[in-house]
């Protein structure tokens, strides 16, 4: 039996791993893929503190090692179910292991939801990208296509038209569903245009990206929209279907855990982009990591 099982290994995840071996727990990370979460799609981070300049990948491997040199153990498995049973924590996988516990951190992340048209997982991280505050100053004077309506895809359509030469918002509704205040700023820019009732319909095929085909949905007519980068804000898609019998699920499929990051069972803890939450950043994910590891300690030494 464990002291901690952590399920994911991404900022989040592993920041609490490496709390928690400090604390002198045995700990295990269990993650279905590739450690780092979503910031392995970053080329280059330079809003991440103590590094001028980083990319994803890189400060995933920092991460990653010191949590192992800590001595967390790892293992590469699919979590499906996580059970209570007289206060052990039973968290079964895929292949058909069960791996035991005193508590649990839940740290799964959320994924940043794909168009799923043809071309475009050629492309991600290397001409599309999901966070204009990450990767916005790429595209400084250049021209840039982002993806979305909503009040998330405005914000970011706002920020990236401060340092771009132009931004092409592209919406599939026939207009655009956030706030007001935003539309109205958004109006008033000269280097943003609005192609509305438009949807994706593959990206162009080149060496580097250089662009998408529309098609009209009205219609169907095919057009081809030349630029630089892209970025889509179509929202965000937490996986955490293997927790609903342990959490409490919100409505948008987030765990429903605060800043405490609690959740509705005693030594079970929710930290990083799978939780409720308003900022999503790497920096806010290290530090949920940091809380929800001092807290599962706490629990387990009041055992």
């Amino acid at each position: 039996m464990f002291d901690i099982i952590v399920i994911g290994a991404g900022p989040a995840g592993l920041t609490a791993a490496i709390y928690a071996r400090r604390a002198n727990k045995t700990v295990l990370i269990l993650d279905k893929g590739a450690f780092g979460g979503q910031m392995t799609f970053s080329p280059k981070l330079e809003n991440y503190p103590g590094f001028e300049s980083i990319s994803g990948s890189e400060l995933a491997d920092l991460m990653v090692t010191q949590a192992l040199e800590q001595g967390a153990q790892v293992e590469i498995e699919n979590v499906i179910d996580v059970k209570d049973e007289n206060g052990i924590k039973k968290v079964y996988t895929e292949d058909e292991n069960v791996y035991e516990a005193k508590a649990v951190i839940i740290a799964a992340g959320a994924k940043h939801r794909h168009l799923g048209v043809e071309g475009e997982d050629a492309f991600i991280g290397d001409g599309i990208s999901f966070c204009a505050v990450c990767d916005g100053a790429f595209y400084k004077d250049k021209e840039v296509i982002l993806i979305g309506g909503g009040n998330s895809a405005l914000q970011e359509a706002i920020l990236l038209s401060e340092t771009c030469k132009k931004v092409t918002v592209v919406q599939n509704l026939d207009m655009l569903t956030g706030e007001k205040k935003l539309c109205d700023i958004i109006e008033k820019r000269d280097n943003i245009e609005v192609i509305l009732g438009t949807v994706v319909d593959s990206v162009m095929e080149a060496p580097a990206f250089k662009g998408i085909r529309t098609r009209r949905v009205a219609d169907g007519e095919i057009n081809e929209l030349y630029a630089d980068g892209m970025f889509v804000a179509i929202g965000l898609e937490p996986e955490n279907a293997a927790f609903e019998s342990i959490c409490k699920i919100d409505e948008r499929g987030y765990i429903a855990s605060g800043e405490d990051c609690l959740t509705k069972t005693p030594g079970v803890f929710a930290a990083g982009d799978c939780r409720t939450k308003t900022v999503r950043q790497i920096t806010t994910a290290t530090a949920d990591g940091a809380v929800s590891a001092v807290s599962a300690c706490r629990y387990i030494d009041s055992l």
